[in-house]
């Protein structure tokens, strides 16, 4: 089957399964769809001929086409879900077995603690090894300036929530930006300005006018792979960034969450430019191992750690033993740099190999952020004339699953129309399926609207 046929199989495919075309309703006919797609009357003769073939329509003599019964339509109309949206590792990614060792090794090691309310700043046997961790990225925390969280969302909360050495309340975010954080802020009630990134980065004059006059307390920043965009701040944005906060008395929230999946041993984190003072460097293990385990680290400057003591322990008590000893043993083993050296291989070639469908099948003008290196997310801009829900819908119905954007926009703020697509969850022959399907989607569009771009490249 051609590409142009195959491209009109699915959209009349993608009709009846979004309602469009009800069950038992006549189809267009076949001259009507031949001008509809511009194509010939034989092309839509077989188009036809292969969906009776699959038993979605039915041909009556003399009468046309009609859709099947909806009773006999759903197991046809089921696909395999390709899923774009999951920030999760693949389980199948997962060495579930080392993982048990290390939990009964904890169990004995850690027997004592259990029993306990231990450090509310993290094991320091923990800490101890987080600062090797944190040495290979270029930063040189002592352990007494390293904190352990129950996952980066609840050191996110805290540091919202508690007042800052420079007595300043407002936060800066990007936007968009982890919606996470913005689900953080919300909770805590704090007066959150937003400033755009770009896929060419930050606008350097409103930063700095930010910084000067608008009582930022912290900007919160995730300058490696940043989510949703997958785009990475340059070496001259760092050092940059870290003179104007230092010059301003401006703290930094580096979010570092895919420090273990940078392929560049040069891309170094902002915290490395001297800002020992000033930048809070957080690391989360969520992306490299389990989720579950709910664990987080964090570098802050000497001046935070009274406050951050305090609230730490208001927030939990401790962090769990359990999760720390698993933890401690998988890094000191040598598991959890094998481990990441692994995921960092896996994810970096789906990631281009996504680059490389995507360049193929996509239009230059909606590869957004299709042409950064590494992470795991990428992002395609839509026009106005598309309405995202729409396209979401249809392509979940076709058994592709995208993730709009919209809710890692601070409400005021104005929102691009974006889909950010991840790769943790898809292999080589999800993504090249998965972006079949949305370019055919996007064609259809195409065909519905009074907009002459192209989508799709046949």
């Amino acid at each position: 089957m051609t590409n142009k046929m195959e491209s009109i199989q699915q959209i009349i495919r993608s009709e009846i399964a979004n309602g469009l075309i009800k069950p038992g309703q006549k189809l267009a006919s076949i001259r009507k769809q031949s001008e509809r797609f511009d194509c010939s009357l034989n092309t839509i003769i077989r188009v036809y001929q292969e969906l009776e073939r699959q038993y979605l329509i039915y041909s009556r003599p003399k009468s046309g086409y009609f859709v099947v019964a909806k009773e006999a339509l759903l197991p046809l109309l089921q696909t395999k879900r390709i899923d774009f949206t999951s920030a999760a590792p693949d389980p199948a990614s997962i060495p579930q077995t080392d993982f048990r060792q290390c939990l009964n090794k904890a169990m004995e090691l850690f027997e004592s603690s259990i029993f306990t309310y231990p450090d509310p700043q993290g094991l320091l046997s923990l800490r101890q090894e987080i600062v090797k961790l944190f040495q290979q990225q270029q930063v040189f925390p002592s352990a007494q300036q390293v904190f352990i969280f129950s996952g980066a969302q609840q050191a996110l909360h805290l540091l919202a929530g508690m007042p800052f050495p420079n007595g300043k309340t407002n936060i800066l975010v990007e936007q968009p930006t982890y919606w996470g954080m913005l689900a953080a802020l919300k909770t805590q009630r704090q007066t959150v300005i937003g400033i755009e990134r770009t896929p060419d980065g930050i606008d350097w004059v409103t930063l700095e006018r930010y910084f000067q006059s608008n009582m930022i307390k912290f900007f919160y920043t995730i300058p490696r792979f940043h989510n949703p965009l997958g785009t990475s701040y340059t070496a001259e944005d760092k050092q940059r960034l870290i003179e104007l906060a230092k010059a301003n008395d401006v703290y930094i929230v580096e979010d570092d969450y895919l420090a273990d999946l940078e392929t560049n041993s040069k891309a170094d984190p902002i915290h490395a430019y001297n800002g020992a003072s000033h930048v809070i460097y957080l690391r989360s293990f969520s992306k490299v191992m389990l989720p579950g385990l709910r664990l987080a680290a964090a570098a802050v400057p000497t001046s935070l750690i009274p406050s951050l003591q305090w609230h730490k322990h208001a927030a939990d008590l401790s962090t769990s033993v359990l999760s720390q000893g698993v933890l401690e043993i998988y890094m000191k083993s040598g598991m959890y740099a094998h481990h990441a050296k692994q995921m960092k291989s896996l994810y970096n070639h789906r990631i281009k190999h996504l680059r490389e469908i995507s360049q193929r099948l996509l239009s230059k003008e909606y590869l957004y952020t299709i042409h950064s290196c590494g992470g795991l997310f990428t992002s395609i801009h839509l026009p106005d004339f598309i309405h995202t829900e729409d396209l979401v819908k249809r392509l979940e119905n076709r058994g592709v699953d995208v993730f709009a954007t919209d809710n890692q926009f601070l409400p005021s703020f104005p929102k691009l129309n974006l889909l950010r697509l991840s790769i943790m969850r898809t292999d080589e022959q999800d993504i090249e399926e998965g972006m079949r399907i949305i370019a055919e989607e996007l064609e259809r569009v195409q065909y519905t609207s009074s907009s002459p771009k192209p989508f799709f490249r046949l």
